[in-house]
């Protein structure tokens, strides 16, 4: 039978945005009587096989409250869109061998698009979880029509190298900071306004051919990793992603937390306290210090030329003095607000990540959790800091992934449409 997107769902009208999206991110996977329980269950029950290998239906009946024959219709018509493959039957048991069930990487694939003021990032994602494609560019502050550039030119590479089917992409996820044409950086152009504002729907929509999603760096990094990351092992966490700016996200009970406004997480806006180093006669935020802009200053104030549009994420030989250093201080001004983090929301787990050398960021997360320590006090409950299992690309994966969960994953929003 040919593969027919229309089974999962219409994608929304122009794509979906940050506003309309609640996506179920945890384990759970109960089904529901509701009135779009066809679709829902449906996507309940691969999402069953996509975290559960392996798996069998009846396997899959107590675990979602679903019956047999309504596993039996929905795995029928998922082995027909080719989105699962027969693994093989079981053995040692009584009676019949059951049908062990796979997800079939092949079975449908999306794009994700990060950009940054240091880099645009665009991979290709298959429905495990796998990144097929990956093309990256160093450029600070890339203009709209740079984007573009890229996009059509990742794009290209993607299909040349035939490295998934084009005819199987559901949509194409993008991820960039919140303001990215408003918030001052250093050796930001002048010119650079012109993201704010601008419709970046439609900038990328007139480059490629497929459904466009937006969402925040960081939320789509904390999407990701609990998609395909430590979320498996953590339904609550909250995320910090250091990139050019610091982002955070915040998913509690396996659920993206948004706020109000779409803008929760913002943890790089919080006061840097004045005089603290890397901060400036008014305070500064923390973002100004416990960034790689922050250690970029750094870097150049001892002389070294590691820029934000330095073709490699290395650092500079000789450079561990100041590294050392940023990592010290930027772990002192982490404290305070994780130990608000801690108090308010009590994750499981911190989780860091961003566009430096694993290393990097191992040694940060322990400074962190080492200075979270020393300040607690009488703290209910620390949660430990580690290195995030998605880092580096987490924004562009994570973006990769909001196609599947607008056509493919449960979602709440689902039920409500």
């Amino acid at each position: 039978m040919a593969f027919d997107l229309a089974d999962f769902g219409p994608p929304a009208s122009g794509g979906t945005s940050a506003s309309d999206r609640a996506a179920r991110l945890g384990a759970s996977l109960s089904g529901t009587n509701l009135a779009r329980a066809g679709d829902y269950n449906q996507r309940v029950v691969l999402q069953a096989v996509r975290r559960n290998p392996d798996i069998t239906r009846a396997e899959i009946a107590r675990m979602t409250g679903l019956t047999a024959p309504t596993i039996a219709n929905i795995t029928g018509r998922l082995f027909e869109a080719d989105l699962i493959v027969d693994a093989g039957r079981t053995q040692g048991g009584r009676g019949q061998p059951a049908t062990r069930l796979q997800i079939n990487p092949d079975g449908c694939f999306a794009v994700g698009l990060n950009i940054d003021r240091d880099h645009v990032t665009l991979v290709a994602l298959d429905l495990a979880g796998t990144v097929r494609s990956r093309f990256t560019r160093q450029i600070a502050f890339a203009m709209p029509g740079d984007v573009c550039d890229i996009v059509r030119d990742a794009v290209e590479a993607i299909r040349t190298s035939g490295s998934i089917d084009m005819n199987r992409v559901l949509g194409v996820g993008v991820a960039l900071p919140d303001d990215l044409g408003r918030v001052t950086m250093p050796h930001r152009p002048a010119a650079y306004a012109r993201w704010d504002g601008l419709d970046v729907a439609a900038l990328i929509g007139g480059v490629v051919p497929w459904s466009i999603h937006i969402d925040n760096d960081a939320a789509a990094a904390a999407i990701g990793e609990a998609q395909f990351g430590s979320g498996h092992d953590h339904s609550s966490f909250f995320y910090l992603l250091v990139s050019a700016g610091l982002g955070g996200g915040l998913v509690i009970d396996g659920s993206y937390v948004r706020g109000a406004t779409a803008r929760s997480g913002e943890i790089g806006f919080l006061p840097l306290e004045p005089g603290h180093p890397g901060g400036h006669a008014g305070g500064g935020v923390l973002q100004d210090l416990v960034s790689l802009s922050g250690l970029t200053a750094r870097l150049e104030a001892a002389g070294f030329t590691r820029g934000l549009d330095d073709p490699t994420i290395a650092l500079p030989t000789g450079s561990g003095a100041v590294v050392a250093a940023w990592i010290a201080d930027a772990a002192d001004a982490l404290a305070s607000p994780l130990i608000a983090v801690n108090c308010l929301i009590n994750p499981a787990a911190v989780l860091v990540s961003g566009r430096l050398p694993d290393n990097i960021l191992d040694r940060l997360a322990i400074a962190a959790y080492e200075r979270l320590r020393d300040r607690a006090g009488v703290l209910p409950a620390a949660a430990p800091i580690r290195r995030a299992t998605l880092s580096r690309d987490a924004p562009a994966v994570g973006a990769a992934i909001l196609p599947f969960l607008d056509r493919m994953l449960p979602s709440d929003s689902i039920l409500m449409k």
